[in-house]
């Protein structure tokens, strides 16, 4: 099992991330990582180990603070999160998408790079395309979700919009939790921990043919968070 966490809000993201991870780590986790939106860019930390080899990676090399980003841990191999060619999209993922090969294939053949053989990257070259074709984070996630197959859990930021995240879960539990002016997405609500979330939001989709898409963006000293189905229409506001 694997375990991701996403923050927007006021808050140091790379500290929200990092105990979230410490809260979902279990025995069999080795491998662990982090994104975080900052200077207009985006700062990444990867490790094939636990968490703990990667607080000592960022204590070794230091992220620039941000207050948005993704974090990720789970079994050895294929750390995340995964990036686009350009370094400006970051995805960690939860479960399987099962015709990343075909899609791999179809980004290949229209001159993406990949070299990771996981089905997050696929994600993150297929976020990056639909971005640079509709220029808006919800709708490009939802663009991507149709493309997909399999049972998943998604959270994506992007550096083209350094106030949101998005998320997007099939089959595979994503959870909300809502703040004072800030959001939490995660795999499992253990995340939230001693955060202040004042309340928890468990998405529908048990079913296997339902997506949605959760989308956090911080306004001022709010954060807005809504989640469409995956034709955009409004579940909760």
């Amino acid at each position: 099992m694997r375990g991701i966490v996403g923050y927007a809000g006021v808050q140091s993201a790379l500290d929200v991330l990092l105990a979230g991870l410490g809260r979902l780590e279990r025995p069999g986790h080795g491998s662990s990582g982090v994104a975080v939106l900052a200077d207009g860019g985006l700062a990444t930390a990867r490790s094939e180990g636990r968490l703990g080899e990667l607080r000592a990676e960022l204590a070794r090399r230091p992220l620039p603070a941000g207050a948005c980003g993704v974090g990720y841990g789970g079994v050895a191999g294929g750390a995340q999160p995964q990036l686009d060619n350009a370094g400006r999209v970051a995805v960690v993922c939860d479960g399987q998408v099962d015709n990343h090969a075909e899609l791999r294939d179809e980004l290949a053949a229209r001159g993406h790079r990949l070299g990771s053989g996981t089905e997050t990257e696929v994600v993150a070259h297929l976020l990056a395309e639909s971005f640079s074709s509709c220029g808006d984070l919800s709708e490009a996630m939802r663009q991507v979700c149709r493309s997909l197959r399999g049972g998943y859990a998604l959270l994506a930021v992007h550096a083209d919009e350094p106030d949101a995240l998005v998320g997007a879960h099939r089959g595979v539990p994503l959870v909300v939790g809502v703040g004072e002016g800030e959001s939490f997405l995660a795999s499992d609500e253990v995340a939230f921990g001693g955060e202040a979330v004042r309340d928890v939001v468990r998405l529908p989709g048990g079913e296997p043919e339902q997506v949605r898409v959760v989308l956090a963006r911080r306004e001022f000293d709010e954060v807005r968070c809504e989640v469409t189905d995956v034709d955009g229409g409004v579940v909760r506001a």
